[in-house]
Order: structure tokens, then C-alpha cells, then sequence
């Protein structure tokens, strides 16, 4: 008995129809949400570089410099009068350093979205072969998308909170209180975006073998 002939895993041949073909390439429009979000990084790039050269100069006594660095890391408090520090603290690098970390979480953070976002929503990159593809790439998805993007916020959220805690004297108990609160919605709302991926892992694989 002879069966008709599947287009399953062919490519498509016929045209698009007027309005399928506009709703498709409506993705486009997000392309430049993504230039706009290099220019971001960008802006990032010349923040850390600026902030690693006041560190450099603090280090070797620069006073100016140092004072910089002093208003970047202390908060300001209304009615309170600051005392410009006349030395590099251990204190002073260590929430400089931090700041740069965070610098750099948040830049990885913009790779996966721009990398990540333009590869699920708006056209493939052809990466595959290529000696510096990310690993993660090779099996994006809009899911494995959103814990990787909540695993970074908790990683950038950490960094906000220990600067927190070592310059505790600078804050409030509810300012304290309500940073720490933050985080822990942050992680509770990845664990729960993973875990629901979980769930719903099986039910994927069992809709692609049943077709």
C-alpha cells in the first residue's frame, strides 16, 4: 500500500501569503532593540575603564582620585557631613572591585540577551562550527533563556547586597532589610522558572516523540 508523500522536515517551497509574511518578518522590529542594547554595552566598557584608571591613580596617591572613588562607594546621607578620605582603604577597593565585578555581570548579562534573544526571536546567527560559539547557545531556547537570565539577576543582586553589607554603616536597618528582601525574590522567582521548566521538560519530549 503506497503512502502519500510527507513535506515533514522539508523545506519550504511555496510563498508566504500578504499578511503571514508581515506578522513573520514583524520580528525584525526588534532588531534594533538589540543595536540598542550594544550601545548599552558599550556605555559599560568606557564606566568600567574609567573607574579601573581612577583605582589605578588612587593607588598611587592621587588624591583627587581617591575622593572619586570615596563619593562612587559611600552613599550620600541627607544632613550628614562627609569627611573626604585621605587614603586608600582595604574598604574603599574591596566595594571599587566589587563594583567592577558587577560591571562585568551585568555586561555578560547583555551578551546572553542580545546574543540569546536575537538567536531565539529574530534569525539564526550560524554559529555552529565555530571555534568560539558559547556553549549555551547551542541549546537556547525562550526557556533555557530565562533561568540563565534569572541565574545572572541573582548573581548581580548578590554582588549589590554584599557591597550593602560591607558598607553597612552607611545604611539603614530597613534599607538593609528591604535589599535583602529584593534578593530573595530574585532567587525564589528563578527556582520557580526552573522548576516549572522541569515540569514541563517531559510533557516537550513526549509532544516531539509523539509526532
Amino acid at each position: 500500500m503506497a503512502f502519500p508523500p510527507t513535506n515533514r522536515g522539508l523545506s519550504r517551497t511555496e510563498p508566504l501569503r500578504p499578511l503571514p509574511k508581515l506578522i513573520f518578518m514583524s520580528r525584525w522590529l526588534q532588531l534594533p532593540l538589540y543595536l540598542g542594547l550594544i550601545v548599552a554595552q558599550a556605555v559599560y566598557v568606557y564606566h568600567f575603564w574609567v573607574e579601573l584608571v581612577h583605582l589605578i591613580e588612587a593607588a598611587f596617591g592621587n588624591k583627587e582620585a581617591i575622593g572619586m572613588l570615596a563619593e562612587t562607594v559611600i552613599p550620600a546621607v541627607p544632613g550628614a557631613t562627609v569627611v573626604p578620605p585621605v587614603k586608600l582603604t582595604e574598604t574603599t577597593i574591596m566595594l571599587v572591585v566589587l563594583g567592577l565585578i558587577d560591571v562585568v555581570m551585568i555586561s555578560n548579562l547583555l551578551i546572553m540577551v542580545i546574543v540569546g534573544g536575537y538567536e531565539t526571536f529574530v534569525s539564526r546567527l550560524h554559529l555552529e562550527g565555530h571555534p568560539d560559539q558559547p556553549e549555551w547557545l547551542s541549546h537556547v531556547n525562550a526557556s533555557v533563556l530565562k533561568v540563565k537570565l534569572g541565574t545572572a539577576i541573582i548573581g548581580i543582586s548578590s554582588i549589590h547586597l554584599l557591597k550593602t553589607f560591607i558598607n553597612a554603616t552607611h545604611y539603614d536597618a530597613k534599607t538593609i532589610m528591604a535589599q535583602a528582601g529584593i534578593h530573595l525574590a530574585f532567587l525564589l522567582s528563578a527556582m520557580a522558572i526552573a522548576y516549572c521548566d522541569r515540569l514541563m521538560a517531559p510533557m516537550l519530549k513526549h509532544g516531539e516523540h509523539g509526532h
